[in-house]
C-alpha cells in the first residue's frame, strides 16, 4: 500500500514536470507566432505607405452649396383621411 501511494506521487510530479514543460513550449510558440505577426504587418505596413506616396494625391471634393429648406407655407397641405378613403370608394376599393 505505502509503495502504491509512493508511485502515485511519483507519477503525479512527473506529470507537474511535463506539464510544465509543455506550457513553456506553448509559450513559445506563441510568442514566436506572435512576432512574425507584428513583422509582417511592419512590412505590409511600409508597402502600403511607399505605394500611397508613389501615387498622386485625390482631386479636392467640391463643396456642395446649401439648398433651401422649404418653408412651411411650401409643403403641401396634408388631405383628410376621409377624403382619401372617398377616393379609394370610387375607384371601387372595399372599405
Amino acid at each position: 500500500m505505502v509503495d502504491q501511494v509512493k508511485n502515485d506521487k511519483a507519477s503525479a510530479d512527473a506529470r507537474k514536470v511535463q506539464q510544465a514543460e509543455d506550457g513553456k513550449k506553448a509559450m513559445l510558440d506563441y510568442e514566436a507566432q506572435a512576432a512574425a505577426l507584428r513583422a509582417k504587418t511592419e512590412k505590409l505596413k511600409a508597402l502600403r505607405l511607399a505605394r500611397d506616396a508613389a501615387m498622386p494625391p485625390a482631386p479636392a471634393k467640391a463643396k456642395k452649396t446649401a439648398t433651401k429648406k422649404a418653408s412651411k407655407a411650401d409643403k403641401a397641405k396634408p388631405r383628410p383621411l376621409s377624403d382619401w378613403l372617398d377616393e379609394q370608394r370610387k375607384d371601387g376599393r372595399r372599405d
